[in-house]
């Protein structure tokens, strides 16, 4: 049978596999095929595995001594700041060329113990810094719909991946949107879980209490199987919880839903094609069932402030490690600091230099105060209004994932405030640990070009069946 990549998920690929349509190997081979067919335009891989048969042969024998899970040989892509026991991982950035994984990451680790595919490593904005991987150190992600156009970020390699059938679905990680907003952009699902439900550990650090891993696939089935086979309670970090930590939620049955849309939320600066987009999402749930009730977030207006400030503290805390001595390149200088200074100060692209410098500044003497204790108040004023929220029967709230389609590679590139702008409705999830869904919601018709939109729902913490079955019923109709 002919492998056709475009309609494939998970579900009808463990079928095809289980009953002999194509073997493990012929999978791999396709989409290796499509790599190098695609790769070397779009800018997704920064390397493909040269194991990647050894892999699927190591599958193919769980399928035939009958052990083969869901997840087993099914092609992942994974971002380049998630280990991998014996391969290069480098975050994108300079500062750590020639670094190899001296162990697995927990996801990675889970993954390989059922017989998942892991393809090769994704670009990404450096240190997963920025909205639209034009910080990578190894050049830009473009997106599949417009080559002239970003894919996002920071994980834009995995999303332009999964757009473009260079893998059947792919890992990245979200500190502020960078799952969600390159899902978007790309026209594929992105999950970010509430924090702590998937382990940290073997992930290079930005903001250790925003980041979380999280799955970017085709379809809200996909990226439920992903999320339900690496979240857990992880002894090696000790910030994940146990799956029952908090209370579980399904819509009963013929349950009319609830959802909440903060409107004042929605004003300047939304792209009028994202609003009408938007709207036709807010009928599709509509039609489903759904209740739109508005809602009033007091504090949301200062998420992204409250983010850039914590986030660049923690930035600056966590990149710290990064002086040439333990890990990857080095630049000598006449002495220690020396050292320091020309391995930082070289090595660092410029948007992680600009972030690390904000960090240091906001958690200075004479500033903690006024910056970093004062934003970490305010986090608890925007998680206090969430959780009204969702007390007073709000099921999930929906914004536009995306302020606007996805811009032209090197529009935003030299004006940081609005690319930070690109973020806007992606922050909040992170600041207060809630779980979010992006989801494809049609599209926009830009410079003669089809461009993805996506369409963002939030659920209280622990509540990801709640979000997949709402975002499945957005799916179907």
């Amino acid at each position: 049978m002919k492998i056709d990549l475009k309609n494939l998920a998970i579900k009808t690929t463990h079928d095809h596999l289980k009953k002999g349509d194509f073997s493990v190997k012929e999978l791999a081979e396709s989409y290796l095929a499509e790599i190098e067919k695609k790769n070397p335009t779009l800018n997704a891989y920064l390397e493909v595995f040269d194991d990647v048969l050894e892999q699927a042969k190591e599958a193919e024998k769980l399928f035939e001594a009958g052990k083969a899970t869901i997840l087993t040989g099914i092609p992942l892509a994974v971002k380049d700041n998630i280990l991998i026991k014996g391969r290069r991982a480098g975050a994108a950035s300079k500062i750590l060329e020639g670094y190899v994984a001296p162990y697995d990451a927990t996801v990675i680790k889970k993954l390989k113990s059922v017989g998942a595919i892991f393809l090769g490593r994704t670009n990404m904005d450096e240190f997963a810094m920025g909205s639209s991987t034009e910080n990578s150190a190894y050049g830009v992600t473009k997106n599949p719909h417009d080559e002239m156009r970003v894919a996002g970020g920071s994980s834009g390699g995995s999303a332009a991946a999964v757009a473009a059938e260079l893998a059947l679905a792919a890992f990245g990680s979200d500190t502020g949107g960078s799952i969600r907003q390159p899902a978007a952009f790309c026209g594929v699902v992105g999950l970010k879980p509430t924090y702590g439900a998937v382990s940290r550990f073997g992930l290079i650090a930005m903001g250790s209490s925003l980041d979380q891993i999280g799955p970017l696939a085709k379809t809200v089935e996909d990226a439920e199987i992903i999320f339900n086979a690496i979240r857990e309670q992880d002894s090696m970090d000790s910030t994940t919880i146990f799956s029952d930590t908090y209370e579980a939620r399904k819509l009963q049955l013929q349950e009319k839903f609830v959802i909440g849309v903060p409107r004042d939320f929605l004003g300047e600066g939304v792209a009028p094609e994202v609003l009408e987009n938007f709207e036709a999402g807010l009928k599709k749930l509509e039609k489903a069932g759904a209740e739109i009730r508005d809602i009033k977030l007091p504090n949301i207006k200062y998420s992204l402030s409250v983010y850039y400030i914590i986030m660049p503290a923690e930035v600056s805390s966590n990149l710290a490690r990064f002086d040439g001595v333990k890990f990857g390149a080095k630049i000598s200088g006449g002495n220690l600091l020396e050292d320091y200074l020309k391995t930082r100060g070289q090595l660092f692209g410029k948007e992680a230099r600009r972030r690390l410098i904000l960090g240091t500044y906001v958690l200075s003497a004479g500033y903690y105060d006024a910056y970093y204790n004062r934003a970490v108040a305010v986090r608890k004023l925007i998680a206090d209004d969430f959780k009204k929220v969702f007390a007073e029967g709000v099921h999930a709230i929906a914004t536009p994932t995306t302020p606007s389609p996805a811009f032209k590679i090197g529009e935003k590139s030299n004006d940081p405030l609005q690319m930070y702008l690109a973020d806007i409705f992606t922050v909040t999830a992170n600041i207060v640990g809630i779980p979010a869904l992006s989801l494809p919601s049609g599209f926009a018709e830009v410079d003669g070009k089809k461009l993805p939109l996506g369409f963002q729902l939030q659920t209280a913490w622990g509540r990801e069946a709640l979000l997949f079955e709402i975002g499945k019923k957005f799916e179907k109709i």
